[in-house]
């Protein structure tokens, strides 16, 4: 089997719609892909659909924004029962948030000389959330920078015109949530957040004690030496092993769906949690 357990779709900042995302994850062939969009399950019911259509085990999954010491951190919803009560309470919230965060971002930008900041990001959000990213795309078509990447370093990161803290959900509070929905509460490429391995290890250990279930050992964002990292805390914590993509869209050609190494042979695979 091969597994993808993290990709986007239009329904957050992904720019392919589920049913394009399924059809492509086929021909990629993966077996079983999870759809994590950021704080919203809105794209599960058309991937579900799709995923019948080409012979798609599809794991229904959420990516919710955690604000843990001072740190933004994505804990992955894997298996989630996406009708739980508790569950789109608490994306309800984060979703608030996240227009405020666009609106003041829009100023921010437009007080920096980018016109028009709103009206452009909203153009290239097809789903209810406007993110950073579609901010990104907006300002790479107006020539502000060369590409994503170089809009985040220029105008979104800290201490840059278009920044905007987050101040997002509990790590316990979402790992509540997610277990709640039945699912499985998972670090999504831990390797990016740049710790040290000393707060890395406390984040570990705090999710654990929170009742969470696994890491990302293999991600479209991690080398080699990463996960080997990632394998060995998933060890010395006793949590399984998930393995992602973190797909987006076709215009980043160097993240594909199931373009993935496999998870060392001394991981737990998450998936053995519902198989």
């Amino acid at each position: 089997m091969q597994y993808d357990l993290h990709s986007h779709s239009t329904a957050s900042d992904g720019t392919l719609s589920p049913t394009a995302l399924l059809h492509r994850a086929a021909q990629q062939g993966v077996d079983a892909l999870a759809l994590t969009d950021h704080d919203t399950t809105d794209g599960l019911n058309e991937a579900r659909q799709a995923a019948h259509t080409n012979g798609i085990e599809l794991i229904s999954g959420v990516e919710i924004s955690v604000t843990w010491e001072g740190v933004t951190v994505h804990i992955l919803g894997l298996g989630i029962d996406d009708s739980n009560e508790l569950l789109q309470t608490g994306l309800s919230g984060l979703r608030d948030f996240r227009g405020w965060r666009a609106q003041e971002i829009a100023r921010k930008l437009e007080k920096a000389g980018v016109e028009e900041a709103y009206a452009g990001a909203r153009k290239y959000a097809t789903g209810k959330l406007i993110s950073r990213t579609h901010f990104a795309r907006y300002l790479v078509e107006c020539g502000k920078a060369k590409n994503v990447g170089d809009v985040f370093k220029k105008f979104l990161v800290r201490g840059k015109p278009g920044h905007v803290g987050g101040q997002w959900a509990g790590l316990e509070e979402v790992v509540t949530w997610i277990r709640n929905a039945c699912g499985y509460a998972v670090i999504a490429h831990p390797a990016r957040y740049k710790m040290s391995a000393t707060r890395l290890r406390k984040l570990m250990q705090a999710f654990k004690d929170a009742g969470g279930s696994g890491i990302e050992v293999v991600s479209g964002s991690h080398g080699p030496n990463d996960r080997h990292n990632m394998a060995q805390y998933a060890r010395q914590f006793d949590l399984y092993a998930s393995t992602g993509s973190d797909f987006h869209g076709p215009e980043n050609p160097w993240i594909e769906l199931g373009r993935l190494d496999g998870l060392p042979s001394n991981c737990k695979p998450i998936w053995t949690l519902w198989d």
